[in-house]
């Protein structure tokens, strides 16, 4: 794996782990304070707050989910080879910018370069995936021609 392809990686490791690590965290906010609002509150207040609470668990064990996900699906494209064609794990340059197909991560500058990294379910990620070089699509008005796959 080429060194920059292997430092984007470990760059879109760090954002997802610190995504669970916030999410976890506002998780035991929400828990604690529903903990809390359960010694001191009474009735009707009590019961509004407590499903407020249990509503934003809830959200953030959805997102824990889905970023826990996000992660099984990067640890899976860790050593992709390079390809003739663009898959999810390719790192591809284009006319238009520099895309590393595997998780929705936006924007990453590195070694003086702006990269994005982008899943294969993301609109652009659908168009590139299977391009080869040499190959072109149009995305919100713009062309895009695939120039190197590592």
């Amino acid at each position: 794996m080429s060194t920059i392809k292997s430092l984007l990686y470990q760059l879109c490791l760090t954002f997802i782990e610190k995504r669970i690590e916030n999410i976890e965290y506002s998780l035991l906010q929400a828990r604690q304070a529903s903990n809390d609002d359960t010694k001191s509150s009474a009735g009707d207040k009590y019961e509004t707050t407590r499903e407020m609470m249990q509503q934003e668990m809830d959200r953030n064990s959805k997102l824990l989910y889905e970023a826990g996900q996000q992660k099984i699906a990067l640890q899976q494209i860790e050593n992709v080879d390079v390809a003739k064609e663009v898959k999810n794990g390719s790192l591809v340059f284009t006319s238009e910018g520099n895309f590393y197909i595997s998780i929705s991560a936006g924007e990453i500058k590195t070694e003086g370069q702006t990269f994005y990294a982008v899943s294969q379910a993301s609109p652009i990620g659908k168009f590139l995936i299977g391009k080869k070089v040499k190959e072109s699509f149009n995305f919100n008005g713009k062309t895009y021609e695939v120039q190197q796959i590592l």
